[in-house]
């Protein structure tokens, strides 16, 4: 089967306060939000729809998800969301509408599901792990299960949405603090789809970059507001000051992915 070409924007890491002069590593984080709205509304092709990789914001208070919801209301495509670890499922299904789906779970404290688009399938873990692991993550049982289920060796092209990095990334501060602590596990669970697996794309690591291995793409895009660093001699966290926001536009073709690289001025 040939699928049409279907184009969305990746973006995450927005990191909404509960007021709009909230800032964080020394950045406002909602007017970049706000341009980065404008800016793909603009775009010279519309996206199919936009996905969110989690972090909406900083903290789950109603007043975050509130000014998060006014700002992509003026989204003209539709907006998925993944939760992150600085959100709450329940949060994000209350204040925070998207595009049709269908659910993964019943579980209102996980935010895991899948959609289609153009014999392209979509899918959504929940990664968000206990207080005590924070800020790496962990996919549970339940979460592994539909892993396996959707890992199948045939089926529509499959595209796999989540907050965290699944593999090292040669850094030793995002190493130690960022990874899906059963991420080989995770890894293992794709291989038999292999040849029908487009990429997992996160966000969490606040930079745009992609690992390889065994053939499966794993694709980070940079948050909309803050950069941090991800050097292997980067011992602690640390921030590119001049860095852009950004966000990626990925082409899926019949025979290929474009994964394209984007940032926009500062407001």
């Amino acid at each position: 089967m040939t699928q049409d070409t279907l184009y969305f924007v990746h973006i995450s890491d927005t990191h909404f306060g509960p007021t709009p002069g909230y800032s964080r590593h020394g950045q406002v984080a909602l007017p970049c939000a706000q341009r980065l709205v404008d800016v793909i509304n603009d775009l010279p092709v519309t996206p199919d729809f936009v996905i969110h990789t989690g972090d909406v914001v900083t903290d789950p208070h109603p007043a975050s998800y509130a000014l998060a919801a006014e700002t992509f209301a003026d989204l003209r495509v539709p907006i998925y969301y993944v939760n992150g670890n600085h959100d709450a499922a329940l949060d994000i299904k209350n204040y925070l509408p998207m595009g049709p789906k269908e659910e993964n779970t019943a579980d209102p404290g996980v935010l895991s599901y899948a959609f289609e688009r153009k014999g392209y399938r979509f899918l959504i873990l929940d990664a968000h792990g206990p207080i005590e692991i924070d800020p790496q993550g962990y996919l549970s049982e339940s979460q592994m299960e539909i892993v396996r289920q959707e890992a199948r060796p045939d089926g529509p092209p499959l595209i796999i949405f989540i907050h965290y990095p699944t593999l090292p990334l040669d850094s030793p501060w995002m190493d130690k603090n960022m990874l899906i602590t059963n991420g080989d596990d995770f890894h293992r669970a794709l291989l038999p789809a292999r040849r029908r697996l487009r990429a997992v794309f996160y966000g969490h690591v606040h930079r745009s970059m992609q690992t390889i291995r065994d053939g499966i793409v794993y694709a980070a895009v940079g948050s909309t507001f803050a950069q941090f660093t991800a050097w292997p001699n980067d011992k602690i966290i640390d921030y590119e000051s001049q860095a852009l926001p950004a966000f990626n536009f990925v082409h899926l073709m019949s025979q290929q992915t474009i994964i394209h690289q984007h940032t926009f001025p500062r407001p």
